[in-house]
């Protein structure tokens, strides 16, 4: 069993800034990619950032340099910094990882935590 565990939601005011945990436990041989995704009241899911197992960064509006991905290797944890944050940043805030459990081929599976609330309001 892999557990993906989020923390550091919360309320905000606009313009305020929130730092997003995620540290992953269980049983795993190793960790791939992890990532941010976030779903808004009556809209799909969508990715925000991501990080590769060397570390490479995505975003899904790299213009937008309000968020900012990190990721501790030794820690397996994986953090997401958003500054400036506007209303319509609110959302839940899912983190995924992509865990290796076992050998040979379909021992990597995706793994989602719970979420954690992000509201943006004055």
């Amino acid at each position: 069993q892999v557990q993906l565990v989020e923390s550091g939601g919360g309320l905000v005011q606009p313009g305020g800034s929130l730092r997003l945990s995620c540290a992953v436990s269980g049983s795993f041989i190793s960790i791939g990619a992890m990532g941010w995704y976030r779903q808004a009241p009556g809209k799909e899911r969508e990715a925000v950032a991501s990080v590769t197992g060397d570390g490479v960064t995505q975003y899904r509006n790299p213009a937008e340099d309000r968020f900012a991905i990190s990721r501790d290797f030794a820690k397996n944890t994986v953090a997401l910094q958003i500054n400036n944050l506007n209303p319509d940043d609110t959302a839940v805030y899912y983190c995924t990882a992509r865990a290796r459990t076992g050998s040979g081929w379909g021992s990597w599976s995706t793994y989602w935590g719970l979420g954690t609330q992000v509201t943006v309001s004055s």
